[in-house]
């Protein structure tokens, strides 16, 4: 079972076997997937899932608190169920991975209160991007 399903289980959700599979399709580490990307997973296993039905659970999810809504970059959205442990992304600027990671110093990170300009704060998202091994690779020119 995973922890996303344990997790809605014990908040009464009504787990539909559309519902389900979005659900099941998010299990892993370091899984950030598109709404697509859930689609083209969720209709392996259950054909008949429509991406609308893919956006309205997914939206449910992120309303919920089950999911994280990840906008890194100029991409697509992603959506990240790990959300029961603080943590930052690190996105290759040339493929699009995205990993979780976890800083040091992020847990203290915080904006002074003369700055926060009376927002009551809620979240605070920090990407670090880079080039991942496979893209930071030179790229060979065939010789003429």
């Amino acid at each position: 079972m995973t922890e996303l399903i344990d997790r809605l289980r014990q908040r009464d959700w009504r787990l539909t076997a559309q519902r389900r599979v979005v659900a099941e399709v998010l299990i892993g580490e370091h899984v950030h997937l598109t709404a697509e990307a859930v689609h083209l997973r969720a209709r392996a296993l259950l054909p008949e899932i429509s991406l609308a039905t893919v956006y309205n659970t997914l939206n449910e999810l992120v309303a919920m608190g089950e999911v994280r809504e990840v906008q890194a970059g100029e991409g697509p959205r992603r959506y990240d169920p790990n959300v029961t442990v603080p943590h930052q992304h690190l996105q290759c600027v040339r493929c699009g991975t995205l990993w979780d990671v976890e800083p040091a110093g992020a847990a203290g990170l915080a904006l002074p209160a003369d700055q926060q300009r009376g927002f009551r704060l809620l979240d605070v998202d920090i990407v670090f991007r880079g080039l991942c091994p496979e893209c930071d690779q030179p790229v060979h020119q065939p010789a003429l």
